[in-house]
């Protein structure tokens, strides 16, 4: 059996990630805080070292900087560990000035660095999935079966197949076709690979093992195929061994401002299907020195707090707190993500940092380092609402405040009555 240490795990950092935006606007999809204290970019690498996979590569190209920031604060091998974290950032070469143009190419602009890190497998990753998994059994599946490309899927219903990839799998685990997004109820009858009647089809989770030297030859072979599940997959099929993995487990890709809004909050529950805390695989980020949060005088109910906050005498319900986040008295704040802040101000001029007295919030999303004064109320506008403001924007009726934003004493950011 191959080892795991023949294995180089490539997480694509995604494009400008415009239906993030304006969560986007500061630092790229990957770098996005959730769950209060940790990035996008933790789930991906933590599943690798759980996995024991320990050479990890981070394709990088928009607004990284602070992606950047985070994994060289976060991500650290000691000297007797040969593993390592690596950043790939897009640049230009003599054969090509271009920026990556999809999955596909930006994993074919690094293919001298695959190359010399002599690995014999590419785990190819997403920077914006929210999941846990062992990659183990899935590199175990894939060495069994002597698969040229082994495709992660997951049960998928009708209601959500024009949303995938659609695979259909052969009784031995081979993938024989693939459709993209299929809407048409007709196409969707022949790519039927379960007997389920609520989730018939299987659909392709974005996470793909490799043999390097496929990889490699299906990268060469068709220059102009720029992405994986729409161009490479479907042609890897017709002339290589192709197989499904099984992933049955919580998974959810957070592409959007509803998706990351309503994945944010349902971890505030206390039957979340998805946990950061986890003895055996646990999620890793950047070690923050702060001192535990301290809450006076409040009403908390299915919040999920980070460290070093300050809240007095507030209400507060199915929310997140971020990391250093201050709430003066007298706030209600319910069905919020609220960021927190990236460092504790000195001197304070205007507009402190943080949420000020009665203020009320919700259907909201504030950003890091966001500055509300007294008196403000912010209330969710219908759902389908996209509205473009200078300090502030609604994205599918969510309400978002932009990182370093700040909304003056009194302002009410609410529907028309």
């Amino acid at each position: 059996m191959p080892s795991l240490n023949d294995i180089l795990a490539v997480i694509l950092g995604g494009g400008r990630g415009a239906r993030l935006y304006p969560l986007t606007q500061m630092r790229s999809k990957p770098a996005v805080p959730i769950a209060g204290k940790y990035r996008l970019i933790d789930i991906p690498i933590s599943n690798c070292i759980n996995s024991e996979i320990y050479k990890i590569a981070i394709l990088t190209q928009f607004n990284s900087v602070s992606l950047h920031r985070h994994i060289t604060r976060s991500y650290n091998f000691d000297a007797f560990h040969s593993g390592w974290v690596q950043i790939w950032a897009a640049e230009q070469t003599i054969e090509s000035a271009d920026w990556y143009q999809g999955t596909a190419d930006a994993v074919r602009k690094q293919t001298l660095e695959i190359a010399s890190s002599g690995a014999k497998h590419v785990l190819i990753l997403a920077g914006d999935h929210l999941y846990r998994m062992n990659y183990k059994a899935m590199a175990e599946y894939h060495w069994e079966n002597q698969a040229d490309i082994t495709v992660a899927v997951q049960p998928v219903t009708t209601e959500e197949a024009p949303r995938f990839g659609i695979l259909k799998r052969e009784a031995s685990g081979k993938i024989s076709s693939f459709v993209e997004k299929p809407k048409d109820p007709e196409v969707q009858k022949n790519f039927i690979s379960r007997d389920d009647p609520i989730r018939p089809f299987l659909g392709s989770m974005g996470i793909y093992l490799f043999r390097t030297k496929v990889l490699m030859e299906l990268l060469g072979k068709f220059p102009d195929h720029d992405d994986f599940g729409g161009d490479i997959i479907p042609e890897a099929i017709k002339s290589h061994k192709v197989f499904g993995f099984d992933f049955n487990g919580y998974w959810q890709d957070i592409g959007t401002i509803r998706s990351f809004y309503e994945t944010g909050l349902m971890l505030t529950t206390p039957n979340s299907p998805f946990k950061f805390h986890d003895a055996k695989e646990p999620i890793y980020t950047d070690t923050n020195f702060l001192p535990g949060s301290i809450i006076e005088d409040c009403k908390l109910k299915d919040v999920l707090l980070a460290e070093g906050c300050r809240v007095l005498g507030s209400d507060i319900s199915h929310s997140i707190i971020g990391i250093r986040s201050q709430i003066s008295s007298g706030c209600v704040i319910r069905d919020t993500i609220v960021m927190g802040s990236d460092y504790y101000e000195r001197d304070i001029e205007g507009v402190p940092i943080g949420i000020g007295e009665n203020c009320h919030i919700e259907g909201a999303i504030l950003d890091k380092n966001v500055r509300v004064g007294s008196g403000v109320v912010i209330l969710p506008f219908p759902r389908g609402t996209d509205i473009d403001h200078a300090r502030w924007y609604v994205r599918d009726g969510i309400v978002v405040i932009p990182k370093n934003a700040e909304i003056q004493p009194g302002v009410r950011i609410a529907p028309e009555t």
